[in-house]
């Protein structure tokens, strides 16, 4: 099974996945999963870690007695706060440095480029709407900090953010998640979790695609 088919089954089957690290790991599946979040919203290098499909398991294995929901929602809260705070920092100190104009070793122009669109559209509250993005959710801490963006404004926006994030998704997985049907076409679930989560970029990208065709 080569890395890319790995992937797609990590997404597609999280919810076995999970099962088994608390399986294995018990309590310290907490932990696990804190720092997970922490990694996928605080380091830019690593935007391709589950975020909402994640979360919404998590619910999920609460709403089942296997995780605690208090504990998951005030780990997972911190975890997404603290993070996009590393990421701001990140872009802050690397912001001078960072060439918009090609690649760099980790971080793709076109990631940027995304997350900038969005923030044009969005001004500050992208801090907030980009929780719900994938990619996108990742990058825009890290262009908060690389434009400078005041550290008290962009706190504020980010305790919000990221306390809205983890408990909407935790909590549509703990009650939603065991319904029968769900349980039954996870898979589906989790690429409708993933498809509502991209689509503002597509939408954007058909928007920006219209607005840049030539009339005939």
């Amino acid at each position: 099974m080569d890395l890319i088919t790995q992937f797609i089954d990590l997404f597609l089957h999280l919810d076995d996945h999970i099962e088994e690290v608390i399986r294995n790991y018990g309590g310290w599946t907490h932990a696990i999963l804190f720092v997970i979040i922490f990694c996928e919203t605080g380091l830019v290098v690593v935007p391709f870690l589950p975020g909402d499909s994640l979360l919404f398991v998590a619910g999920t294995f609460a709403a089942r007695g296997s995780l605690n929901l208090p504990g998951l929602l005030l780990l997972l809260s911190t975890a997404a706060i603290l993070g996009d705070a590393v990421n701001y920092a990140i872009g802050f100190w690397i912001g001078p440095s960072l060439n918009r104009e090609k690649d760099g070793r980790f971080i793709k122009k076109k990631y940027l480029d995304k997350t900038h669109a969005f923030y044009e559209k969005y001004g500050k509250m992208t801090i907030i709407l980009a929780r719900f993005v994938p990619i996108v959710r990742t990058f825009a801490p890290f262009m908060a900090g690389v434009g400078s963006m005041r550290y008290s404004a962009f706190a504020a926006y980010n305790v919000i953010g990221g306390i809205l994030w983890v408990v909407s998704m935790t909590m549509a997985g703990y009650f939603f998640g065991n319904i029968e049907w769900v349980k039954e076409h996870f898979e589906a679930v989790v690429l409708a979790i993933i498809f509502i989560s991209i689509l503002p970029i597509i939408v954007e990208y058909l928007k920006s695609r219209r607005t840049s065709t030539p009339p005939p």
